[in-house]
């Protein structure tokens, strides 16, 4: 544990008109406080606290979030009291000590609807002060490093929330080394085969091809010594995570990811930032598509830097980042910098984002969120997100997050555009709205008056403020038609369990479901938001029998009297999903999810559209998914995973091997199931697995109609 005069040591390295007799203070009333008490691997409960304090040291702040630090399970945990603590430490502490103990309380990886209301908590602590998060998240650090001890279950647990919720927030804060790091402790949790196999190709390449890092920074020294430039640089190998999610992302094997090493640039000024940019992409090849400039398009959360990907030594691909001094401190602490101390005073970083700003722009979204679910959707969208930046016709700059689309663009200018867009043109070009969009590209909107925003719109949008303005006017416009639908639905459904859907069934089963009353359930239920089935659960869940399932020549609602479908399998629809049916020549309708790229090929062809939706109520489990799955290539792992699917009631149709390497097994197999929570719960079970190292729906454009 680290001695008081030690930690003291380290403030006054930033600060050295820290107040010490405060910090000593503090820590003798925390380790009193905590006298007794043990963590599970053994070692007195206090040494937490004191860790936590450290970490935050490395962040250069102040002495309030210090000797919160020092408290902040104090409250919770032992006899101290918010009055005793306000007494003695003042009332800024105590408040500080109490926000984290209110976050402590939170479940946020409890049911959707308690998450999505404790994420509203979540961020009404920290609009109060954003300190409270900062020490939360040193919390959550140091219990990620010190995981080990606790039960392999819970390990999992605290893993997966920490890279669901906690490593994106700190992202999202722009304290990115602290992303990584708390991605890295997650996934050597969750998946430790795949982060070891990482590791050890790793290793064998470095064997193979020497200290490459230390070649590469002594080459960029080289050219920029040449310019007369003076500059620091830095290089790295990329965390095991990082390089697992861009194998993930680009279908790409270790052996032929290029970039997995990183490297920085520190100038002096702004201008020779350019000047390195220069120096580097004339010694280099620049790769097309891999260059951004947060300089002059900075981050919302402060950070600001070149990002440029070059062919460097031996052909290999390396990622050069190129930024100040200033933009680096801002860079490794995000909103964090803005209580940093320097020399006993606040520095005054003139890239460090006013946190009461940042947090208006991150919250000023939510506040349109009509229920749980929405705000839920709207916080992992702003938190998981990257930015793209677009241009409009005049010039002005319009940030998106990656996977944007023209309509998400056309929402970000104003709900009256993206309401009446019918069309769009990137570049001079016109594109398809479901078109993802890319940096530095000028998008112009086409409208016309009349036009009303489509359900189809909610699978291409991915922004919250979009999704939330179309579900708006979508209920709107057609909410009487969803009504009157929707109590059709509610009938048939009800009577299919031999009971009726009378207004007080409606009105119990609107409460149940947090809805605002009966026409609002209805109108859910209509524009298919919420499914029959689930109304009748609500109501009479002993009624709902696995059993009770719909015939499949009535699955689908809206064909017309003896007219059949059939699944398209390049997508393999299953019910629950949003569908539409496309007319063939000699095969009728065939049925897609409303994502399928095959839509692309008849996207002018409306004649050929139907407007159609699954049957509310249970399916039989006859509808044939496949899934791409890689597994360790060891004795007994094909075993389990067939066993782990038939232990979720899903029946194996067929499996095929289509990769085999001295590590994993790549197969398709393919699963008969229900519906799309069906198809969660075996994705779920089988992602739980230790030896499956992926899995995803497996996709096939070969197979269109």
């Amino acid at each position: 544990m680290i001695d008081v005069e030690d930690l003291i040591a380290l403030v006054r390295n930033y600060n050295p008109k820290t107040n010490a007799d405060l910090i000593r203070d503090a820590y003798a009333y925390g380790r009193e406080m905590h006298e007794g008490q043990f963590r599970r691997s053994g070692e007195p409960y206090f040494t937490h606290p004191v860790a936590v304090a450290a970490i935050l040291t490395e962040q250069a702040l102040d002495d309030a979030t210090i000797i919160t630090a020092l408290l902040h399970d104090t409250i919770e945990d032992t006899r101290a009291s918010y009055s005793e603590v306000s007494r003695r430490f003042g009332e800024e502490v105590a408040e500080l000590v109490d926000g984290v103990t209110k976050l402590t309380n939170l479940q946020l990886s409890s049911t959707e609807t308690k998450q999505a209301e404790n994420f509203r908590k979540l961020f009404m602590a920290m609009s109060r002060d954003l300190r409270v998060i900062l020490v939360k998240l040193a919390d959550r650090l140091h219990n990620m490093r010190t995981i080990k001890s606790m039960r392999p279950e819970k390990q999992l647990q605290k893993a997966r929330e920490t890279m669901d919720i906690f490593a994106p927030l700190a992202g999202r804060m722009g304290m990115q080394w602290m992303r990584e790091e708390l991605e890295d402790l997650s996934f050597r949790v969750i998946n430790p085969e795949a982060r070891n196999s990482i590791i050890r190709r790793f290793i064998l390449l470095q064997r193979e091809t020497g200290d490459v890092i230390h070649k590469i920074t002594n080459d960029i020294r080289a050219e920029l010594d040449k310019e007369g430039i003076d500059a620091d640089v830095f290089g790295r190998a990329k965390k095991p995570y990082s390089i697992w999610r861009k194998m993930e992302e680009k279908q790409q094997s270790f052996s032929r990811l290029s970039d997995i090493y990183g490297f920085r640039v520190i100038t002096r000024s702004e201008m020779d930032c350019y000047r390195v940019l220069g120096v580097i992409h004339q010694r280099w090849r620049a790769v097309p598509t891999r260059f951004k400039d947060y300089i002059s398009q900075p981050k919302s959360n402060g950070y600001r830097s070149i990002h440029t990907t070059v062919s460097g030594r031996d052909g290999k691909r390396v990622e050069v980042q190129i930024r100040t001094r200033q933009m680096h401190e801002v860079a490794e602490s995000g909103v964090a910098a803005h209580w940093s101390y320097r020399d006993g005073v606040r520095a005054q970083n003139p890239f460090a984002v006013d946190p009461a700003k940042w947090l208006a722009q991150l919250s000023e979204r939510f506040e349109t969120a009509e229920d749980h679910s929405e705000f839920l959707e709207h916080v992992k969208l702003e938190m998981y997100s990257d930015k793209v930046f677009t241009f409009t016709p005049k010039g002005e700059v319009v940030s998106l997050p990656k996977g944007a689309t023209p309509l998400d663009y056309a929402y970000a200018i104003h709900t009256r555009i993206g309401d009446s867009c019918v069309g769009a043109k990137v570049d001079g070009i016109r594109v398809p709205l479901w078109t993802r969009l890319k940096n530095g590209q000028a998008v112009e909107i086409l409208t016309a008056e009349g036009q009303r925003p489509q359900a189809t719109w909610l699978d291409i949008v991915v922004t919250g403020r979009a999704k939330a303005a179309i579900r708006k006017s979508l209920r709107e416009e057609d909410r009487e038609r969803f009504v009157k639908l929707g109590r059709e639905l509610a009938r048939v459904a009800f009577e299919h369990v031999g009971k009726k859907a009378s207004e007080k069934a409606l009105a119990t089963a609107a409460k149940q479901l947090s809805l605002a009353g009966t026409e609002e359930l209805l109108a859910r239920l209509g524009s298919a938001e919420l499914t029959a089935s689930d109304v009748v659960r609500t109501v009479y869940p002993e009624l709902v029998r696995e059993s009770d399932t719909i015939d499949a020549n009535r699955a689908v609602l809206g064909l017309s009297e003896g007219e059949s479908y059939n699944r398209a399998q390049c997508c393999q629809p299953v019910p629950g999903e949003r569908i539409v049916g496309i007319t063939y020549r000699g095969k009728g309708v065939v049925i897609h999810a409303i994502d399928c790229p095959a839509l692309e090929e008849v996207e002018g062809e409306s004649n050929r559209w139907v407007d159609l939706q699954w049957h509310a109520g249970p399916h039989a489990a006859d509808h044939t998914v496949s899934l791409d799955i890689t597994i360790s290539n060891d004795t007994g792992v094909l075993g389990r995973i067939c066993t782990l699917i038939g232990e979720q009631k899903a029946n194996i149709a067929d499996l095929n091997f289509i990769d085999r390497t001295p590590d994993f097994y790549r197969l398709i197999v393919d699963v008969d199931l229900r519906d799309v929570e069906h198809l969660h719960a075996v994705m779920l079970a089988l992602e739980a697995e230790s030896e499956v190292a992926r899995v995803r729906r497996y996709r096939n454009l070969d197979m269109r109609p």
